[in-house]
Parts: structure tokens; C-alpha cells; sequence
């Protein structure tokens, strides 16, 4: 078995943090970054409910609020303006205090209208996800406790709730400090490793940068972006439509 070398007490909690950290790198990486934010690939509506949903649950984050920082960050990268630049703001203040610096920046209404254009507006975004966006997170505590017990149930939540911010610090900081590239965008964005399969190749960061447009993040025939795979299978049973995709070179 995969976790044999853990006692069986801690076995299932494992797996469950593990699925549910994995699911909300696919949620935000396709769905938020990919399809809201650039448009590059546009998910039938049942598919792109349950990402919302589960963001809902798992993360509290809002979709207009995070659109509008990342945009930002394209529209300044590494510049005055950049909400969350290790070259402006300096390395250890992103890795260690990103959230801090995507809070400061959505507190600016006027960059959230200006730059989160496009971002869903429907019923049950205004009726459910706004008006009762803290409460989604309890919800997902309730489920866990229900599950794993009153140990085992906050703890899973606890690493679940942690990993947006942890991962959106290792890209934004990591990624525009310490890596390879395969443009001299004028940036200094960077990418991780070539195998993007932890934070579902959001690790290509160059790539990315090179062109923003393409929900298709690998670029050499060398690397592999896991959430461009999972888009392939969602296109090949029709609930995905790619816009638009960059080739190997």
C-alpha cells in the first residue's frame, strides 16, 4: 500500500488531506487561473460548479478578488504595482507573508472592479458564495469532524485550509526568484522544476509568463504540466473547450 509505513490510525486522514489539497490545486489552477483569469480554456457549466463549489468549501477564497490580484500581477510583473513581486517586496516577505500582501491588495475595490472583469456574476455566486463566503469553510470542518473524528477531522482541515496560501506563496515567491528559463520575458519569472505535478504545473511559471493566454503551461517536449492533462481528458469527453494552446518546442 502506498502509506504502509504509517500506523493505521493515520492512513485514511492522510489520503483525505492529500485528495483534498490535490483537488484544490485542480480548482485553482483550472478554473481560477486558467479559465476565469485568461480565458484560455472554458469548462461546461456542471464541471466548472463543482471547482466553485469545492473553492467555496476549501478555501473561502472569492473569484472576482482573486482574478483581479492575479491580472494585477501580470499587468505590473515585478514592478511597482506587482501585489506580490519578491523584487519589489523582497523574497522572504512573499514566501512568508503573501497572504498579507493578496489581502492588502483586494482590499482595493477600485483594482477589483478594474481588473476582475468577467469573473461569474450569477445567482448562487452573489446568493451563496459571496454572502456566505466564511461559512463554506466551517462547512468542510463539519465534514471532516464527521468523518475522521474531533483529532483527525480539524487537523485534515487545518493542512486543507493552509495550502492556497502555501502554494500561492512557493509560485510567487519561488517562482520569480529561484529557477530555469526557457524566454527572456522581462520579468523575472522563472520555472520551478519541469515536472509540474504538485501545484499542477503552475511550477512552469516562465512558461506562463510567456505567454499568458495558453491554459497549456509546458513548453519543451521535456517537461509535463499536469492540469494541461487534466484538461486534455476533460476535452476529450467534452466538458472543456480550449481556446487557444502554445505547442512543444
Amino acid at each position: 500500500m502506498l502509506f504502509y509505513f504509517l500506523p493505521d490510525s493515520i492512513i485514511i486522514p492522510v489520503i483525505i488531506a492529500v485528495l483534498s489539497v490535490h483537488l484544490t490545486s485542480v480548482c485553482t489552477s483550472l478554473y481560477l487561473h486558467r479559465s476565469v483569469t485568461h480565458k484560455g480554456v472554458i469548462f461546461k457549466y456542471p464541471v466548472s460548479l463543482l471547482m466553485r463549489i469545492w473553492l467555496w468549501l476549501g478555501t473561502g477564497v472569492n473569484t472576482k478578488e482573486w482574478v483581479a490580484c492575479h491580472r494585477k500581477h501580470h499587468a505590473f510583473t515585478d514592478k511597482t504595482g506587482d501585489p506580490h513581486s519578491p523584487k519589489v517586496e523582497g523574497f522572504w516577505h512573499v514566501m512568508f507573508g503573501g497572504i498579507f500582501l493578496y489581502q492588502k491588495a483586494v482590499k482595493d475595490k477600485v483594482m477589483v472592479e478594474k481588473y476582475g472583469t468577467g469573473s461569474p456574476e450569477d445567482w448562487i455566486e452573489k446568493n451563496v458564495f459571496k454572502r456566505f463566503k466564511g461559512e463554506g469553510l466551517f462547512i468542510l470542518l463539519a465534514v471532516y469532524v464527521l468523518l475522521l473524528g474531533f483529532i483527525w477531522g480539524p487537523l485534515v482541515w487545518l493542512v486543507q485550509i493552509s495550502w492556497t496560501p502555501i502554494s500561492g506563496q512557493i509560485i510567487n515567491g519561488i517562482g520569480h526568484f529561484i529557477g530555469y528559463r526557457n524566454s527572456n520575458t522581462k520579468d523575472a519569472s522563472k520555472n520551478i522544476i519541469p515536472i509540474g505535478i504538485g501545484i499542477l504545473g503552475e511550477e512552469l511559471h516562465n512558461n506562463h509568463h510567456t505567454n499568458p493566454a495558453s491554459p497549456k503551461f509546458s513548453k519543451k517536449w521535456w517537461e509535463f504540466d499536469l492540469g494541461w492533462a487534466y484538461i486534455k481528458m476533460l476535452e476529450l469527453i467534452r466538458l472543456a473547450n480550449i481556446n487557444y494552446a502554445f505547442k512543444h518546442i
